[in-house]
């Protein structure tokens, strides 16, 4: 189900999203044209040439927090979801390699949109996971939520822009059993308007997983979910590679950014690529019976 309303929520993914206002998008190379085409080939073929990853350090840290939420699968909203890989990798027995591989095939290049999701839908059904979860998609990209609700990877996909208008009504009642939230990129689009009347719709305490770019700051994000409860950690370690700089000048102003931010760049963004940091928003009590290191740790 689509309630289609193509506002500009911001880009899942976008290949170089920023954590806040600061970030200056202007000094990043602009992947607009990837987010809202009919199927998410042109995604994989044009991110794929810079190396563009973080849905695959996501996968295991969404698993782990999923799972610390609940012992049965939860509903877990993705917001700027775009083509749903957040979703495919969360549910699905597959890597963000593997997805690079299909849709940069020769036989998916050959096929009609139309038949692409046809393969898509029995692809995904054939390596879908027994504790697969309810997946809520938010994105403005309207195209790209109607072909991850088209090949089954989102259950239910908006196109709003909350920070231009309240949520709808059939928004807010399809949020009330969420008990998880993530964000990969897109970040730097985004206030506590987005956040905050979700939290209020839902029925129990939200946790908030983002993986937010390293050139600028998420604390006025974090300050705005505090009154919901929320305590907002930021993992110490380990820093996660995003994609490839583009271009000396984009790595100059990476590093000039993450310097500004009062973070050493030296070793990430001068080694070529561009760094996320994970946030984790939780109540109090479950930062204290649960370390952050829970989800961060490469031991499984």
């Amino acid at each position: 189900m689509t309630h289609a309303r193509h506002h500009g929520q911001g880009n899942l993914e976008s290949a170089a999203p920023g954590d806040s206002a600061a970030c200056d998008q202007t000094e990043m190379t602009s992947f607009d044209e990837v987010y809202d085409q009919p199927d998410p080939r042109h995604f994989f073929r044009l991110l794929g040439r810079w190396d563009y990853q973080t849905p695959h350090h996501a996968q295991r840290v969404f698993r782990r927090v999923a799972a610390a939420r609940a012992a049965a699968p939860v509903t877990v909203l993705d917001i700027c979801c775009s083509y749903g890989i957040n979703a495919a990798l969360l549910n699905h027995d597959l890597t963000l390699e593997d997805l690079y591989a299909h849709y940069t095939s020769p036989q998916a290049a050959a096929l009609t949109t139309a038949e692409l999701i046809e393969w898509d839908r029995a692809y995904y059904e054939a390596h879908r996971r027994p504790d697969a979860h309810r997946v809520i998609g938010l994105d403005i990209a309207a195209n790209a939520i109607s072909y991850a609700l088209a090949v089954g990877l989102l259950d239910e996909g908006f196109t709003e822009n909350l920070e231009a208008a309240p949520p709808t009504p059939a928004l807010l009642h399809a949020v009330q059993p969420t008990l998880l939230v993530t964000v990969t990129g897109g970040a730097s689009f985004l206030s506590p308007r987005t956040f905050q009347p979700l939290l209020a719709a839902a029925h129990e305490q939200v946790w908030i997983a983002a993986f937010v770019l390293r050139t600028g700051s998420y604390r006025h994000i974090a300050d705005g979910l505090a009154p919901y409860g929320l305590i907002t950690e930021k993992a110490a370690a380990p820093s996660y590679r995003q994609r490839r700089f583009t271009s000396a000048h984009e790595q100059r102003y990476a590093i000039t950014a993450v310097k500004a931010a009062g973070e050493d760049p030296q070793g990430r963004e001068t080694d070529g690529y561009f760094h996320t940091e994970l946030h984790l928003s939780r109540p109090a009590k479950d930062t204290a019976a649960l370390p952050l290191t829970t989800f961060t740790s490469e031991s499984v």
